[in-house]
């Protein structure tokens, strides 16, 4: 009895990566532009990290890896004004 390898797709093993990191650039781009609007102390750095990991992976959507990566520094920045003029840790609209 001969046993035979299982036929390759032609799928490279760097597809999936690139994909993910193409998820990560738009879930930092969603989340760095919600957290302009609420709990922008936990979403801000989210979006900086998925951002960042999806600049790292080589994402295919680099554009929107930086809005997500420049949204999330924005949400921090607008936590800290917010929090020097109303002397809280949170911001309402």
């Amino acid at each position: 009895m001969h046993l035979t390898a299982p036929a390759r797709t032609g799928r490279s093993d760097t597809r999936p990566r690139v994909r993910d990191a193409d998820g990560m650039a738009v879930a930092s781009f969603i989340l760095g532009l919600l957290g302009l609007l609420v709990l922008n102390l936990f979403l801000g750095p989210i979006a900086i990290a998925l951002a960042a990991a999806a600049l790292w992976r080589g994402t295919a959507r680099r554009g929107r890896a930086c809005l997500g990566l420049t949204l999330g520094i924005a949400d921090l920045v607008i936590l800290v004004v917010s929090m020097e003029a109303t002397g809280t840790v949170s911001w309402s609209l």
